[in-house]
């Protein structure tokens, strides 16, 4: 693996995991001696994140990891529906009726398993980004793939914000299901449907979150640069 690929993975995992939370500040010095890499390959690796909008300058004081706020939240989803919509349909169109059926069992078995046996989400989380990547795949366009990584980081973000409420990964768990449906049976229209109203209901989950974390000052911010509110860890 090249230096700048290894620095960007490790940095973005920090930042999609909030160990490097929102706001927090970037400098090359402190990269260079926590990962061990060089000026060049760090820069390369911060190009990417400020690329995919998980960083962002900061006049006079380098780079910052972006905040989470309503606004970016509600443009995310936005990008979203555009694109995933789009690429439920190629999905329908051209993926595997083995994979999605398949992903459809083992996402039931999710949806179905009583709610006080479940215990850490971590394996659900993992299936969930198989479900993505199986979706990303089946579109057969490489520009569209390279899209949806792109905003796949914001989305592993801002799951933080439901963890505290589990039920929302059995509701999630049962929207995919009906997704994978439409797509092993090529059906372009239901998977649209089913597809917009994952993100509609997901879009509401993550807002209601956040305004929880504001108001409750848990995570509340402030940029002392730009006299900002920001949501932080």
């Amino acid at each position: 693996m090249r230096q700048g690929t290894r620095v960007y993975e490790t940095l973005k995992e920090e930042i999609v995991s909030w160990r490097l939370a929102p706001g927090s500040l970037l400098t090359e010095v402190e990269i260079a001696s926590r990962v061990g890499a060089s000026r060049t390959p760090i820069r390369e690796a911060l190009a990417r994140l400020v690329r995919e909008g998980l960083v962002r300058p900061l006049p006079g004081r380098g780079l910052v990891v972006t905040e989470v706020s309503v606004e970016g939240v509600a443009e995310l989803f936005q990008m979203r529906e555009a694109l995933e919509i789009y690429a439920t349909r190629l999905a329908a169109r051209n993926g595997s009726p083995e994979v999605f059926t398949d992903l459809h069992e083992r996402l039931r078995v999710v949806a179905e398993t009583p709610r006080e046996e479940v215990g850490d989400l971590t394996a659900y989380y993992a299936l969930s980004q198989e479900f993505d990547d199986a979706v990303a795949e089946a579109t057969r366009n490489s520009y569209l793939r390279t899209a949806l990584h792109e905003l796949g980081g914001h989305q592993v973000r801002l799951r933080r914000l439901v963890r505290r409420t589990p039920d929302r990964a059995f509701d999630a768990a049962a929207e995919h299901m009906a997704i994978c449906a439409a797509i092993r049976e090529h059906d372009e229209n239901g998977a649209a449907r089913a597809v917009a109203e994952h993100i509609r209901i997901s879009l509401d989950a993550i807002l209601a979150a956040l305004v929880e974390e504001v108001a409750g000052s848990v995570l509340l911010g402030a940029d002392s640069a730009t006299g900002s509110r920001a949501v932080g860890g």
